[in-house]
């Protein structure tokens, strides 16, 4: 009986006593409960202030939080950085070649059935005759081709997005990384531009019915 009570006393007593504990789980807690509480800093768009500006645009040159869209959340930027070159390019050699035609450039021989067309008419001109054709098998080889390349670099491949090594004139040649970074915001600030003049000049072109600078 008396060993009963005993432990009965016992027993109660250990309820009361201090737990030891895991001091590296409480601060594990606490690191934990301070990384939820801390603000989460957000940085905003230098060219869009009213909104977020999308991480994922952070360090490629050209950077100026523009993204309303947020297409690089979800597709990678390697390939958004080398379509928007690609784009750019285009555009750059589309105005030039457009307003070149309506200043009277001309490449001879002439042939006859492009005789007094203009930039505008050319495109329906050119489907009837068969030059349309030409153009849209080669720029199709083209884009199979890089379409290749852009893959392998998706996959790995170690070649920056946009870099076909075409430097004819050495622009690039012995610069410093400074310089070759200028260069490549040069090209797509250049390119940017082109293709929003593009877009203007043909529907411009297509007003006004009239040769350069179609006013």
């Amino acid at each position: 009986m008396k060993l009963s009570i005993l432990a009965s006393i016992l027993s109660s007593a250990a309820a009361f006593a201090p737990v030891p504990t895991n001091n590296v789980a409480l601060s594990a807690l606490k690191d934990a409960d301070a990384a939820v509480e801390a603000p989460v800093e957000i940085k905003m768009s230098e060219s869009l202030p009213f909104m977020e500006k999308p991480p994922n645009l952070e360090g490629y040159v050209g950077d100026f939080g523009f993204d309303p869209l947020r297409f690089s959340d979800f597709v990678p930027m390697d390939f958004l950085r080398e379509a928007e070159l690609k784009h750019g390019r285009q555009a750059m050699l589309a105005w030039t070649g457009f307003c070149a035609v309506d200043m009277g450039f001309r490449i001879y021989p002439f042939p006859e059935a492009y005789e007094g067309l203009s930039s505008v008419t050319a495109h329906d001109a050119l489907v009837e005759q068969g030059g349309m054709s030409q153009i849209f098998l080669w720029i199709g080889l083209a884009e199979v081709i890089s379409t290749i390349s852009l893959v392998q670099m998706m996959e790995g491949s170690g070649r920056k997005a946009g870099d076909y090594g075409l430097d004819p004139l050495g622009f690039l040649a012995g610069k410093s990384d400074e310089d070759r970074r200028e260069m490549e915001l040069k090209e797509l600030q250049n390119g940017r531009l082109a293709m929003m003049a593009f877009s203007g000049v043909v529907t411009q072109a297509v007003l006004t019915q009239g040769p350069f600078p179609y006013v």
